[in-house]
């Protein structure tokens, strides 16, 4: 069982930054960190993925350049840096775990707001 615990969510002007993280308990190494956003009204939405094992990434089109996702091994906490916000930005974020290389996520994250004033 993998408990994911994050914190870093707050209030901030647009163009302001934010760093999120997700603290993972138990083992991670073979697997993928996710983190999501939902804005109230719209899907659930994924914003970046990181692979633990070698830290390759995948970021949303809409985030890029923008927001980097990065990790600690040894603290097992997975890193998201939020530059230059903008209020479409606003949303509760989550941080998933996915053990496979497809499929769903396994662990979430009780989920962090973020909300950018303009």
């Amino acid at each position: 069982q993998v408990q994911l615990v994050e914190s870093g969510g707050g209030l901030v002007q647009a163009g302001g930054s934010l760093r999120l993280s997700c603290a993972a308990s138990g083992p991670t190494f073979s697997s993928y960190m996710g983190w999501f956003r939902q804005a109230p009204g719209k899907e659930r939405e994924l914003v970046t993925v990181i692979r633990w094992s070698d830290g390759t990434t995948y970021y949303a089109d809409s985030v890029k350049g923008r927001f980097t996702i990065s990790r600690d091994n040894a603290k097992n906490t997975v890193f998201l840096q939020m530059n230059n916000l903008k209020p479409e930005d606003t949303a509760v974020y989550y941080c998933a775990l996915r053990l496979s290389d497809i499929g769903a996520y396994d662990y979430w994250g009780q989920g962090t707001q973020v909300t950018v004033s303009s």
